[in-house]
């Protein structure tokens, strides 16, 4: 009998502790609902992996109860332009005061590179995947940068418990992530969303408009002969094979699709090959972490000045591209999709200076605007969700309808692509970068 009353005792102690835990760590309208509530979260959210993200970034108030995060690789020649990326995302999170109707969100900035790599991993795009789909206080992913590593995360966080987690690009531009045709591999989209249900969409206009682009600049740059090089990964070559199909288009000879070796330590041979050829002009399908520097030193001198070298996006930070290639560099067009910091209007003039001062930074890179209109895509689709529900928060990144935002007036249509289409022209001179024009290629010419 002794030991039955000092049971009901504990039981008794257990239960007033208990509510006044409550008392303590709830508000006054929160009703201890569950990971899916419009309200709180029950308490602070469990941080993604210190191995792979930052601490919990939030300044609002009580506690974060759920997170976003965002997935570029941190490392390597992209460092300074990711790291801006990621402060963007944090600044439109922080503009909210961390608060997004009544949820409570932190956030954290997450690398999937490694730093033998120099550049996004597969292992880590992986591992960062499944730590995402498995903390399901992990409300949304703005990332990847990379479209490799996207290829690896859709799929991962479309088959999430309590999902699919929504994930929203603000570089990805490989078609293939979400439609089929020009640039896509086999099978794809479908291949990335095992459940059958969109969970991806993304600010930047993809590769086949970009390709378009360069063809078409090639064109009015007077050029006839290009050859091709490409990094063979998935961006690389998928924006290498969507060069020569619209420069066929334009009746530019291709001469030649070669993949470059990263790891190669001279591309003199690919530079001969290249100048027999008799070549006007090279077009360099991938990015600039792949070894880029040296390729464009050797490039230039074994072609001369005369010979024109175009790269789409991969080449940015065009800074990147400059400390890598030095005085080689010079008079090599690289293409980004979207517009100039300094040409953006409205909400967008207004980031940029908010976010300079913020920053303390002279100049803006034109993706870390891209970046935070991912972030507030992915924020309006958790508001107009109204609760911490995944999968519909994943649903509403599809009733996305913009006016007025950084970039502009924009949709997301039911693939999960942007209706912008903008594609600007830079050409270094002197060892900096300098805005040419921007080319907005014809619908019917893309889709021919």
């Amino acid at each position: 009998m002794r030991k039955r009353g000092l049971l009901r005792f504990l039981v008794l102690l257990i239960a007033v502790l208990g509510l006044a835990a409550v008392g303590c760590g709830g508000s006054d309208d929160d009703g201890g609902g569950d990971g899916g509530s419009a309200g709180g979260g029950g308490g602070a959210a469990e941080p993604l992996p210190s191995a792979s993200c930052g601490p919990v970034s939030y300044e609002g108030d009580g506690e974060a109860e759920y997170l976003i995060a965002s997935d570029f690789p941190l490392q390597g020649a992209n460092r300074s332009l990711t790291t801006e990326m990621a402060d963007a995302v944090n600044f439109v999170l922080k503009q909210r005061d961390y608060k997004v109707g009544d949820l409570n969100i932190g956030f954290q900035s997450c690398d999937d590179s490694t730093a033998q790599a120099g550049s996004w991993d597969s292992a880590k795009c992986t591992s960062n995947a499944r730590a995402y789909a498995a903390n399901e206080k992990m409300l949304g992913l703005v990332g990847t940068f990379n479209s490799g590593c996207a290829k690896l995360v859709i799929p991962i966080l479309n088959r999430a418990t309590n999902g699919p987690v929504a994930m929203v690009s603000p570089s990805n531009t490989n078609p293939g992530l979400t439609e089929a045709g020009p640039g896509a591999d086999p099978g794809a989209p479908d291949i990335y969303y095992p459940n059958t249900t969109r969970n991806y969409a993304r600010v930047v206009w993809n590769d086949q408009h970009q390709g378009a682009a360069n063809a078409l600049y090639a064109k009015e740059l007077g050029l006839k002969k290009v050859y091709v090089l490409n990094d063979s990964e998935t961006y690389g070559l998928g924006i290498a094979n969507l060069f020569v199909r619209y420069a066929e288009k334009q009746d530019i000879q291709i001469l030649g699709n070669q993949k470059w070796d990263k790891k190669a330590s001279s591309y003199e041979s690919i530079a001969s090959r290249i100048k027999a050829s008799g070549a006007d002009g090279v077009f360099l399908g991938g990015i600039v972490c792949n070894n880029g520097g040296k390729l464009i030193k050797d490039l230039r001198a074994g072609l001369g000045p005369d010979v024109t070298i175009l790269g789409p996006d991969g080449w940015t930070p065009i800074s990147a591209t400059i400390e890598g290639a030095g005085p080689a560099a010079n008079t090599m067009y690289i293409s980004q999709p979207g517009v100039p910091e300094d040409q953006l209007t409205g909400a967008g003039a207004d980031f940029v200076t908010s976010f300079k001062e913020e920053s303390g930074k002279d100049a803006v890179d034109p993706y870390t605007a891209y970046a935070a209109q991912a972030t507030e895509v992915l924020l309006e689709a958790i508001e107009r969700a109204g609760s911490a529900d995944r999968a519909k928060i994943s649903e509403e990144l599809f009733n996305t309808d913009v006016k007025d935002g950084i970039l502009g007036d924009f949709q997301i249509d039911e693939n999960g692509d942007t209706t912008l289409g903008t594609v600007t022209f830079f050409q270094v001179k002197n060892g900096e970068p300098v805005f040419v024009k921007t080319i907005t290629p014809e619908l019917a010419f893309v889709e021919s």
